[in-house]
């Protein structure tokens, strides 16, 4: 009999009368009822019965812990580390039967379970456990919490970079049984450094040594990280690899592959969508795989037995996080190295001022190849300077010199060539042809541009302009200060035409390109790898790149360049690189020595002697006039900090994406940088966040944005 005729079946009314019997039995019963999101009345756990609660609030008058009741029904899945819903913000006068109840429901992690409360009021009881699968272990707060505390900002801002979103069907999948430790690997290409055996070995016997690599050029240091992982397994320790983007963990992630054996890595990076992610990340977790590598958001990946940490290109941006507090991957990883007393290893082609700085200090060790085997890696560089290009005719009638053409004739002959451009696009900013002036607007002193290489127009105000003459030397004829990536594409696809030409930009990123002739022009950062190397590479505009109003610029111009360089053949296999620039230049003089090292150690030695970051701690303080000085004012700063500015902050220009710390767009901010010697920077981020949490609580509208250890101070 089908269920409608059984409920056909019964006599008119019988439905609600058993509803009201149900009533009635639940009315009558002796046990409270619970409700899922106040639980009154409901019983507490007997043993434990307060939980401290960590509530995702990232302001930082509000960065403590918070106490909750725990209802008995909740004993067992309330755990620490397990993620939870708490009512917050309700006062303590909404209090009922001695529960405190009202306020919104809130996200937070239950950080430990105690037998009382400091707390002498009424407690509200958690809401539920999101999850019982605990994702906030003992080590990963503590790591949290000192990156909190070192870029003065708040433990919730911090899990919010560590603990990735929570996914209900990867959580509920079991991860794999761990594999037992692999075998330790031969040297392999690590052969080519003095030390490179040696260290594969400490890591195999369960060391900690500290390095600081400059890798020789070419392709092999995605297998060298793969083998110094490998080691580090096969003394049953974990070991995580952060490299800056995707297509970098992607080439990390083939070597492992081939060198571990599938099942042994977890591969974190935003590419892989969240689910995916998420499982990963859970398998590291829960003890499943030992190894990782990843993008900037896996300096937090909660790896096992913890042996070696590793930071490929640590002078890329994309390793310091656009979100406060804004960490940087190299700073946390030297926090992981030194709390978990693991080993670290810091390598590039090139060398960072705070790479040097590791080594001056005696942290670290040099991790570095003789000059024979770099004569054999390392392509021919030679330059171009003002003198060559004046007297060049083709430089002056096509941009290129001739040099420029006939190693970009010689190198399509055996393979691809690279062309580097400093930016993407057409004829972004133009200059004087005879004085290099930048070329501005007569109204608003905007540059000026000619963005469909006919009208000159402002690139601010919008104005046409139809008379210009350079105010320094009186002339008239325009040249592009740097030509981007697709008009230069234009040219050399004229000037070769039975060549294809690829670019490689913001909007299209290739990954690589096989090894035949071709033209790749690229921005620096988008270079593909060609198979088997390029035969050539042209890196243009070097001046552009250096005269950069910062600090880093010719630290960065340089780091730009021997990652062009590194994907070219050694000179041997008749690779070449040609660079636009001055030669006596000091990163130009450092790329055609190849002596990355020898520059980061000058440029150390001066920002030493200037006070600059990395020798001293520094910190940027950015908002509105007003709110600027009266945090100046009321932050009780070490005695000896140093106040620099303010000065008027750089403005977001209209249509590019304005990032935490920058002013809206129409506003007119101002930034003082603060700086302190070293040793004291512990004390200065801990008056900025006093005194921002202070300015918090008070409910101050005008917003003031802190940022320890600027990457760009200008």
């Amino acid at each position: 009999m089908s269920s409608d005729n059984e409920q056909s079946a019964e006599p008119e009314g019988g439905a609600p009368e058993q509803l009201a019997l149900i009533r009635e039995t639940v009315r009558k019963a002796n046990v409270p009822r619970a409700k899922p999101r106040t639980w009154r009345g409901a019983a507490l756990a007997k043993e434990l019965p307060v939980a401290r609660v960590l509530v995702n609030k990232g302001v930082l008058h509000l960065d403590q812990y918070f106490d909750y009741a725990v209802p008995e029904e909740l004993d067992a899945e309330a755990q620490p580390g397990v993620r939870v819903r708490v009512r917050f913000g309700a006062g303590g006068r909404n209090v009922r039967a001695g529960r405190r109840e009202g306020g919104g429901l809130i996200d937070g992690f239950l950080i430990e379970r105690r037998a009382e409360s400091d707390y002498q009021g009424a407690l509200a009881a958690l809401a539920y456990v999101v999850s019982p699968e605990p994702v906030l272990g003992p080590e990963l707060l503590a790591l949290s919490r000192a990156v909190a505390d070192r870029y003065a900002g708040s433990l919730a801002d911090v899990l919010q970079l560590a603990v990735p979103p929570r996914n209900g069907r990867a959580e509920s999948k079991p991860s794999p049984e761990p594999l037992p430790p692999p075998p330790a690997p031969s040297a392999g290409s690590w052969e080519r450094y003095e030390q490179g055996p040696a260290f594969l070995r400490a890591l195999a016997e369960g060391e900690a040594p500290r390095a600081v690599w400059t890798a020789l050029p070419g392709p092999h240091w995605p297998q060298e990280i793969a083998r110094a992982v490998a080691a580090t397994l096969a003394s049953g320790r974990g070991a995580l690899v952060v490299v800056p983007d995707g297509r970098s963990a992607g080439r990390v992630d083939a070597a492992l592959t081939e060198v571990l054996g599938a099942g042994r890595h977890a591969l974190l990076t935003a590419d892989s969508g969240p689910e995916k992610r998420y499982r990963e990340w859970l398998a590291v977790r829960r003890g499943s795989v030992r190894a990782v590598v990843g993008t900037r958001a896996a300096m937090f990946a909660p790896v096992a037995d913890l042996g070696l940490v590793a930071v490929w290109d640590d002078g890329d941006s994309s390793h310091s996080d656009d979100n406060a507090p804004f960490p940087h991957v190299r700073e946390v990883l030297e926090l992981r190295a030194a709390h978990g007393r693991c080993a670290f290893l810091l390598g590039g082609t090139n060398c960072t001022v705070e790479a040097a700085q590791l080594v001056e200090s005696g942290w670290a060790l040099p991790l570095r190849a003789d000059r024979e085997q770099l004569r054999i890696a390392a392509p021919l560089i030679r330059t171009v300077g003002d003198g060559e290009l004046a007297r060049d005719g083709a430089a002056r009638a096509a941009r290129l010199p001739s040099l420029a053409w006939q190693t970009v004739r010689d190198g399509l002959r055996s393979g691809p060539v690279l062309v580097q451009v400093p930016r993407r696009g057409y004829a972004p900013r133009l200059a004087c042809e005879r004085c290099r002036e930048p070329a501005r607007c007569r109204h608003c002193a905007g540059p000026l541009e000619a963005p469909d290489e006919r009208d000159l127009n402002c690139a601010w105000c919008g104005r046409a302009e139809t008379a210009w003459h350079c105010v320094a030397c009186g002339a008239n004829r325009l040249r592009a200060q740097i030509v981007g990536a697709r008009r230069t594409a234009e040219e050399l696809g004229r000037a070769f035409p039975a060549v294809p030409v690829r670019t490689s930009g913001r909007d299209h990123i290739l990954d690589s390109v096989p090894d035949v002739p071709a033209l790749v022009v690229s921005t620096p950062g988008a270079e593909p790898v060609a198979e088997g190397g390029y035969a050539a590479a042209l890196l243009l505009d070097g001046w552009a790149m250096v005269g950069r109003p910062d600090l880093r610029a010719g630290e960065e111009a340089l780091r730009r360049w021997t990652a062009a360089a590194s994907l070219v053949r050694g000179q041997q296999e008749g690779g070449t690189v040609v660079i636009v620039a001055e030669p006596t230049l000091r990163p130009v003089q450092a790329l055609v020595r190849w002596d990355p090292v020898g520059h980061a150690r000058r440029e150390l030695a001066e920002r030493a002697e200037l006070g600059f970051p990395p020798v001293s701690r520094m910190a940027s303080v950015t908002g509105p006039p007003e709110a600027l000085a009266a945090f100046l004012a009321a932050a009780e700063l070490p005695p000896e900090a140093e106040v620099l500015g303010p000065v008027p902050a750089p403005r977001t220009e209209p249509g590019r994406p304005r990032r935490p710390w920058e002013a809206p767009v129409g506003e007119s901010w101002e930034r003082a940088l603060l700086r302190v010697p070293p040793g004291s920077g512990a004390a200065l981020a801990a008056a900025l966040k006093t005194a921002q949490a202070a300015r918090m609580a008070r409910g101050n509208g005008d917003p003031v944005r802190i940022r320890v250890d600027p990457q760009d101070i200008g």
